[in-house]
């Protein structure tokens, strides 16, 4: 029986390794982003349907804010609409720490407001249950 409802909430958190900077910058790419969000709209599908489901489309992205190799992202899913199959979801990424090469190579701060960096929304398909 699904517990599918609007509101339904997952969050994760990740340092992002240096490893993964691809830019001037240590700017990581957008599809990084992408792929924590869809590890937590997983999450969201195991909870609401016992399922981890199948991402269908997103239908809006807008990065907003760099992503940067040090820093500390946080990403949201919530359930904005239920239908027999599919779920909507709305998807934040905030920054939560950042990396401070400037200042050394191993310091970082926590930020005093997280960092919106990237929202989207996007259809998960379960299976009929």
């Amino acid at each position: 029986m699904s517990k599918a409802t609007i509101g339904l909430t997952a969050t994760h958190r990740r340092y992002v390794p240096y490893s993964h900077a691809h830019y001037a910058g240590n700017l990581v790419d957008g599809a990084y982003v992408l792929g924590l969000f869809g590890d937590v709209a997983t999450e969201v599908c195991i909870q609401a349907d016992g399922d981890e489901g199948l991402f269908a489309s997103y239908s809006d992205v807008q990065f907003l804010q760099p992503l940067r190799a040090g820093d500390v992202v946080e990403v949201t899913a919530t359930i904005s609409r239920v239908g027999n199959r599919s779920r909507e979801i709305e998807f934040s990424a905030s920054v939560i720490c950042r990396g401070r090469p400037d200042v050394s190579e191993s310091a970082a701060e926590v930020l005093p407001q997280p960092l919106v960096i990237t929202r989207a929304k996007g259809t998960v398909v379960v299976p009929v249950g």
